[in-house]
């Protein structure tokens, strides 16, 4: 009896981390002038807590800045957030993020995410939504006093730093872009 009621609340919390991480990335309305403060206030946050990443601003084509991803997982997991696509610092666009996941996971996180385009080839892949990055891409975190010498790989070099959360993980899974051009 305990077992079944354990695994219809497994199912249930699975479920909802799902639908969460779905309705986290959903399109609603239009141009939003305040994600674009949050993206260059995050972006500001990431640099001053890693002085090097200036350096890759500089030097980028472009870059789209994800302000607050949300992930949670039991299991299966799943995360969203949205962001703003920059080319010469100017905002072209927004852009969603979407995250599967599987494996052995526990727990929810919140992290900032920025992806920095080292030319225009990149830049166009990204906007034109043929960007999916699979287990293999990774992602730098930025911690106090780590080194964030990185190579650019396929044109792009990514960076997260987490903001509050607790997770567990083992997992395999890929995130998902889409764009959609300021109006």
């Amino acid at each position: 009896m305990k077992t079944t009621t354990l695994k219809k609340l497994t199912i249930l919390l699975v479920f909802c981390a799902i639908l969460t991480s779905f309705t986290a990335v959903s399109q609603v309305g239009g141009w939003k002038p305040d994600l674009v403060e949050d993206s260059n206030k995050a972006l500001d946050e990431m640099i001053e807590k890693q002085p090097k990443l200036q350096s890759y601003k500089d030097k980028a084509y472009g870059y789209a800045v994800f302000p607050k991803v949300t992930k949670g997982a039991i299991g299966i997991g799943g995360a969203g957030g949205k962001g703003v696509v920059f080319k010469g610092g100017t905002p072209m666009g927004q852009s969603s993020l979407s995250q599967a996941t599987i494996g052995f996971q526990l727990g929810g996180q919140q992290y900032k995410e920025v992806i920095f385009f080292e030319n225009k080839k990149a830049y166009d892949r990204f906007t034109n939504e043929k960007v999916k990055f699979d287990g293999q891409a990774s992602a730098v975190a930025i911690t106090e006093g780590a080194s964030v010498d990185v190579n650019w790989k396929d044109g792009m070099a990514i960076f997260t730093q987490t903001s509050g959360g607790l997770m567990f993980e083992a997992s395999i899974g890929g995130q998902h872009f889409s764009f959609k051009p300021k109006e």
